[in-house]
Formats: structure tokens, sequence, C-alpha cells
């Protein structure tokens, strides 16, 4: 640590100074944070403070610079310094704004703030200045799976970027499903009609674009390495290529319905899927559409909503596929189109028509003569040439036995998604054996990857690929690998745009990432990636089995072997490691540690307990700036210490904090399970569940188990956050201080 020259930059503006002794903060740098320089300014984030920060920047007086002011989550732009390791210390939301003004308070919430002075010095004083790990490569070229709407979309907006694309389709012609179609829903104003599917100009603009390479009738048979070098085979004829980045858009396979023998597909031809309606309407291309059973024109037809869908029976689906009420819309303004006097029937359970236009395309629908009843279909009887669908009306509240020229049923999506992971994260998981996914189709490797966790993209519950679709869609566990449309999550035509064009945003963002060596969101820009200590490593593998991103490998020799590109940097392999071997530059077991270990522990006889909180940077510390913006009061006792996810907490923190006399530890993480808000996906669920065996570990120690509580926080939680502070400190107050502080 010789060679680093520590300096601490102390704002007295936003009311700092009013409330706080900042002359004092400075000796305290000084004295306890070893800092070679502490200066103070009047409002640091202006122009002027930021220079005088350079200045000494330029000069070689400071490599580490502590910035005491506003939360680390402001004035970014302002702090952004080259060349040096920064760490932050929150005087503003995290002391001045959640203290009350009083006299009273002012002896503890100064000393809150001499706290977070030593805790941030400690923090920069173990940092390294990251550097690109020499990696990367630059690889202008992304790789689309599937050739069917949303590839070709996706396609043409990589290229209208600048970039290479290469699309891999399995069958023998571009357009997927979408081809299938006579028309498509309206996706412009005003929402009056079906119209073009505009499948052939997609296909006519990816055969004259220069940058764009169709194979068909092939596959991807193996995919290696990393964003900007990912190694793809493309079989039979297209060799191997190097791509910087993967959107998988292999698409859906319609719902089977001969696994409903109730409404007897199957049994008849004129009980059709909605996929079949459209193949004869393409055949009357306009004109009155023809019965299979004997080619009659259809006078009446009945729609079935959710047919084997949104249903817990076994063999059902248990989700919505988002696009069939409107698609049956837009199938019975085709029959009322060619014919006003036909009587086309909808009977749903529930009416969803998603998008700007959904409502004007139902209304319109309504305009058309198209009948809507809220009824609960039983069955669909075939007998003697005549089809009957018996219902229970739910407005009426009778049984209804309806004769029809023509059934058709709106079944859903099912996901091309290949093959799930094999490997459970937790134990608990292992145990979940009664959550069976729902995949009807066969289970063929679309991507292949030459991943340990295995060859395709993690699913979630109902076989779609794992993206976080509530904070970043699109983004999957495999970094530089995206899903889009259908495969991501049930959508039709217009979202699948918006889809292909959000994925084709993300691949380039990562190949550009890539080959500065940077992190992928939500850490983007980051060029810290793990290091581990060799000689320390007992090749337990929890690294390895733990990171949610398939970014470790094992070597030959059964080592760790860490892939830079691969890592988001959540610190989830620095949580799992039992012997402390693995760490960021910027971010590692002694940067926290250290700061832990800063904290001015007062004794027993002051009875000022104190309280450690490790809360997730992307959830639960947001909520705690927003308790501070609205001056939501919490304890002077607590000291707040931000990670990057819940997953890097290493227990050896939580022993270090027990042992150096603190009286409370909460974590606070994001939610989790299958609804996760959790930026780095697995990571509060790890914290979780290492957290459920801290509990013996107290026992052991003869320490109260509540002590130690873990809490899932959500951005909004502003209100909850500081009730959950406060309710620690009663209990600390109730079962007195931790007596290794003795």
């Amino acid at each position: 640590m010789a060679d680093k020259k520590l300096g601490a930059y102390i704002c007295k503006g936003c009311g700092i100074a009013e409330r706080l002794d900042t002359d004092e903060l400075a000796k305290i740098a000084k004295s306890d944070g070893k800092v070679t320089v502490a200066k103070q300014h009047d409002f640091l984030c202006n122009s002027e403070g930021v220079k005088m920060i350079q200045a000494d920047i330029d000069a070689g007086e400071v490599t580490h610079v502590l910035i005491a002011a506003c939360s680390r989550r402001a004035k970014t732009d302002a702090f952004r310094f080259e060349k040096v390791a920064i760490a932050r210390a929150n005087l503003r939301e995290g002391v001045i704004w959640i203290r009350p003004d009083t006299e009273d308070a002012k002896e503890t919430t100064q000393e809150m703030a001499e706290d977070y002075i030593r805790m941030g010095c400690a923090e920069v004083k173990f940092m390294t200045l990251p550097n690109a790990s020499g990696e990367q490569g630059r690889v202008d070229h992304v790789l689309i799976v599937g050739g069917g709407f949303t590839g070709l979309t996706a396609a043409l907006e990589v290229a209208k970027a600048g970039y290479l694309a290469t699309i891999v389709e399995k069958t023998s012609a571009l357009g997927g499903t979408a081809a299938q179609l006579y028309k498509r829903t309206p996706n412009h104003s005003p929402f009056a009609a079906p119209q073009d599917n505009g499948i052939a100009d997609l296909i006519q603009q990816i055969e004259s674009n220069d940058k764009i390479t169709v194979h068909l009738n092939a596959t991807v048979t193996k995919t290696e390495g990393a964003p900007g070098r990912f190694n793809a085979e493309i079989s039979p004829d297209g060799g191997t290529k190097t791509f910087g980045s993967i959107i998988q858009a292999s698409g859906f396979t319609p719902y089977d319905a001969t696994q409903l023998p109730e409404f007897a597909y199957g049994k008849t031809p004129d009980v059709v899927d909605q996929l079949g309606l459209e193949a004869l309407a393409k055949q009357a291309n306009g004109g009155t559409i023809k019965r299979p059973s004997d080619g009659k024109e259809v006078k009446n037809v009945v729609f079935i909503q959710c047919a084997g869908q949104r249903s817990e029976k076994e063999g059902h689906l248990s989700y919505c596929s988002g696009h069939c009420c409107m698609t049956s819309v837009k199938q019975a303004m085709y029959f009322k189109d060619a014919n006003p006097n036909i009587d086309a029937m909808v009977i749903y359970t529930e009416l969803r028509m998603p998008g700007a236009g959904g409502e004007d395309f139902y209304r319109n629908g309504q305009n058309k003569g198209i009948t809507f009843t809220k009824g609960m279909v039983s069955e669909v009887v075939s007998d003697s040439g005549k089809v009957s669908v018996k219902f229970k009306d739910l407005i009426l509240n009778e049984e209804v036995d309806l004769e029809s020229d023509l059934v058709v049923l709106a079944t859903g999506m099912i996901p091309n998604s290949g093959v799930d992971i094999e490997v459970p994260v937790t134990e608990e998981e292992e145990k979940e054996e009664e959550k069976t996914v729902i995949n009807i189709v066969p289970a063929d490797s679309v991507l292949n990857l030459d991943y340990r966790q295995g060859p395709d993209l993690p699913q979630l519950v109902n076989g779609f690929t794992d993206s976080h679709f509530i904070c970043f869609p699109y983004e999957t566990r495999r970094t530089g690998i995206y899903a889009a449309g259908p495969v991501r999550r049930p959508m039709d035509m217009a979202q699948a745009t918006e889809d292909a064009t959000g994925a084709a945003l993300k691949a380039i963002q990562a190949l550009e990432n890539a080959s500065l060596g940077q992190a992928a969101h939500p850490r983007s820009g980051d060029l810290s990636f793990p290091i581990f200590r060799k000689e320390g490593c007992t090749q337990c593998k929890r690294c390895t089995v733990e990171c949610p991103f398939g970014a470790i490998n094992e070597d030959e020799a059964g080592y760790p072997q860490f892939n830079e590109a691969r890592c988001r940097r959540c610190g989830t392999c620095m949580g799992a490691c039992p012997v402390r071997v693995i760490s960021f530059e910027n971010y590692s077991v002694e940067t926290v540690g250290q700061a832990i270990k800063a904290v001015d522990m007062p004794d027993e006889f002051d009875e000022k307990p104190r309280i450690l909180v490790l809360a997730c940077e992307n959830d639960a510390y947001p909520a705690l700036d927003m308790a501070g913006m609205t001056r939501r009061e919490y304890s002077a006792f607590v000291r707040i210490i931000p990670v990057r996810c819940l997953g890097s907490v290493n227990t050896i923190w939580i022993s270090d904090a027990l042992n150096s006399g603190y009286d409370g530890i909460i974590l606070m993480g994001c939610q989790k399970g299958d609804d996760y808000q959790c930026h780095f996906v697995k990571g509060s669920e790890m914290a979780h569940y290492r957290m459920s065996k801290i509990g013996d570990t107290l026992q052991q120690l003869q320490l109260e188990t509540e002590r130690v509580q873990t809490y899932e926080i959500a951005i909004t939680d502003m209100h909850r956050v500081p009730k959950i502070i406060n309710d620690m400190a009663e209990t600390i107050e109730k079962i007195g201080m931790n007596p290794f502080k003795f």
C-alpha cells in the first residue's frame, strides 16, 4: 500500500456543514483514515470543487479518493475521475436527512458521520484500480438464432445500426409462424381492421441487405466462448464463425389441441385451432370461409377462448398466451368482412386487449357485429356432421347448447426454449421436484452451449427463457446472449417488434462492452473481474455451481476458471467462497471487511449499540436513499454498507461484525423466487439460503438468532426500511448488547 495516496474530500453543501462539524470529519479522515490529503469545499460537486479534486489527481498527490458528500447514487457524472479508485461516504441522504435536527440528536448524528468517514477511508484504502483483463476482442457481428418475425426484425435492426447479422433458421423458409397468417392484428391507427402480415416485405428487405447472411435448413450445433468472441458452429454447411453477441429468437410451438378431447379436436375437421383457421382464411383469400368437412360456406362460427390455457389442470398451460383474444377478434372479422350476416361469437371468461390499439380494435369488432359472450365452455360435441358447443352463460347463469358450423380453439404458445439447466443452485431447488414444467415441445437444444451449467439458456417455471422481465428485459443468465419474442414470454407481433428491437440494441451494447473489457448491465462500464488466489483454493466448486451466469468453469486440475467477459461482476462467487480467495480489484472481502471493522465501537457503558446493514445497491440502497430524501428518521446507531448484490455477502463478514461488537446485523436484498427482482437473478436467493444456516452458528456462540435478520426489499420500500432498522434497534434494547463487545 506504500504507493497508494489517499485523499478525502468533504462537501459542506446541502446543509451538511450546518448539521455536522466538518473540521472534525477532516481530522478523523487524517487520524483514523490515514489520508494524506483532507480538504473541504462549500459545494464539492460544482465546477470549482471538481477542479480541486482533479488538480490533486493531476499533480500525483492522490491515487485513491474518498468523496464525503451525498449518496454514491447521486452526482455520478460530477465525481467521475479517471485513473483513480473512488469510494463514497454518504453524509447527506445517509446521515443529516434521516436524523432530526435537534440538540439531543447532535452528538449521535456527528458520530454517525465520523464512522462513515472511517468506513469510506478503509474501503478505498483496500481498493485497486481495475484494468481490463486483456481477454476482450471486437467482433461487430450478431448471430440470430431463428428466422421468424422476431429474428427477421432483430436482424434488420442490427444491420441498420451498421453491424453484421447472421440468421440461422432450421426450416427451409423464413417467416416462421407469422408467415402462416392470412392477416395480422393492426399495429397502427385507427386499429380498425386486420392488415397484411408484412412477412414478404420483411424477407425482401433481409435478402437485399448485404449486412445480413441467412442459413436455411441449418442449426447451431455448438456455441463456445464469450461476449466479443462467441464461436458458433452452424451445420450442415455454415462452418464455424465468430460473433460478438447472440439473439435467441426461436419462437414458439402451438399447444397441441388433441390434448383437449372434450373439445372434439381431431374428432371432426370442423373444430380447428387458430392456425388452422388462418389456413382456411388463406384459401378463401377474402371470400367466405368454407367448412373443412364438406366445403360448405360457414354461416356461424364460435371462438372458444383460453382453450387449454390459464388452467391448472394437468397437461394445460397455467399462463395466458397474450395474443389469443385479439387474434380471435381478428379472425371473427375475416367472417364479418366477407359476409356481415355470418354469426361470429367469441366465448370468453376474460378478454385481454393489450397495446395502444387493443380497445379500439375490440370496439371495431363490436361495431362489425361480433358477439362477445362471457361463458365457460364444458364440451364440444360432434354428431352426424353437426357440431354443438355446450357452455354456461355466466351473465344469464344458464346452460346453453349452441349449434355451429365451425369451432375455433384459442390455444396457447409453448416456447421453443431448448434444454433447461440441470444443475440445481441450492438444496431447496433439488427438493422442488413437484414444480413440473409443462413443455410439450421435444427438448432439442437450440444453442448447444459449451457451458458447465447446460446447453441452453436457463428457463422459468413455464419453460420460457429466464429474462429479467421487470428491470431489464432480453437479459438472460448467459451474458451476451439475449432472448426475444415468444421464446421469452407470450406476445403478439406488435410486442415482438419491440422485443426484437430491444434485444438488437442489447446485443450491440454487449459486443461494444466486450471490446472494452467492460461489464454488461447492470454494472455496465465496470472493468473489474474476479481474481482468485489459487494456492488457497480448496476446489470445493461452490463458486462454479452458484454463479448465476455460467461465468466459471473448471480447468483440468479442478480449479475455477473465470471468464471475464461472461461475468456480470455481482460477486456471488466471492460470497460463496468459504476460504475467501475470490475478490475484485474494487470490491473484495477486504474492502467491505475493513469498512465493517473501521467503525468506532462504543463500550457497553455508553449504551450506544451498533447495527450493521448490508444493503443491495440495486433496490435496498435506493430505498434507503429515498427514505432520506423524504426525511424518514431511523436509528443513529445503524451503519450501512452497500453491496453489489446480497449474493456477494460472505459469511465471514457476519462473523467479523459480531466479533467486532456489532449488536445486530440486517441484510437487505431484492425479492427472490419465480417473480424475482434481483438484478443478478439468484443472488438474493443464495444469500437467504446462506443466512438460513447462520442461526446454528449464532446458537453455538450463545447469541440470539434475532441478531441477524434478512429481508427482501423493493426499491419502493422507502416507508418500510426505516421501520426495519428501528425495529432492530428495539430488539437490541430488549435482548441486550452483544457480549463479544465486552
